[in-house]
């Protein structure tokens, strides 16, 4: 017998944006005005962003994320069931699929958000960070996520369950449906 159970998940819309600003002219003035103050912040800490895909993302360049992985599973749930030849591997198997969001202060990276591209969807899947920076969870996860998905021309960002805080960021909460044995 299955259980059945509905969750909610919080997801992005791309509406046919041109840009993240044309997306932002669609929230209210105090999103805007939240979202700005967040990214800009993150830019005040001498933080710089890189999205990686495909041949740009080296073993080496797993090495650096794989800490960062760790880093949220020691915090959170102890138990980092994913291995460094695990990520190593997904970059050799499915690289156009993977999308690495790489945050670097004072040009050493600190911290990583690891996306899986679908056809139409970015799935927002790991995210680690070995210093605290304010608003770098918000920007590699969810606005570089969105960047990434309206250059690309792609439906949707999924960035998982949890947190309301998300709906401050525009993304919006949409039931899920699961049956487990």
């Amino acid at each position: 017998e299955l259980l059945c159970r509905q969750g909610v998940q919080y997801h992005w819309h791309n509406r046919g944006y041109a840009s993240f600003d044309d997306f932002l002219g669609t929230l209210k003035s105090s999103k805007r005005k939240t979202i700005r103050k967040e990214r800009a912040r993150v830019a005040d800490q001498d933080l710089t962003l890189e999205t990686l895909t495909g041949e740009d993302i080296t073993p080496a360049i797993w090495d650096v994320f794989y800490p960062f992985y760790r880093s949220t599973v020691d915090k959170r749930w102890g138990n980092a069931y994913l291995t460094k030849g695990f990520f190593r591997r997904l970059g050799e198997v499915m690289p156009e699929r993977v999308v690495l969001v790489m945050a670097r202060h004072h040009g050493k990276y600190v911290a990583g958000a690891l996306n899986l591209r679908g056809q139409d969807t970015l799935y927002g899947r790991v995210w680690g960070c070995r210093e605290e920076f304010e608003f770098l969870h918000f920007e590699a996860c969810y606005y570089a996520a969105i960047d990434f998905a309206i250059a690309h021309g792609m439906a949707r960002v999924e960035a998982g369950a949890q947190g309301q805080h998300k709906l401050q960021r525009g993304y919006e909460p949409t039931p899920t449906y699961s049956a487990h044995w």
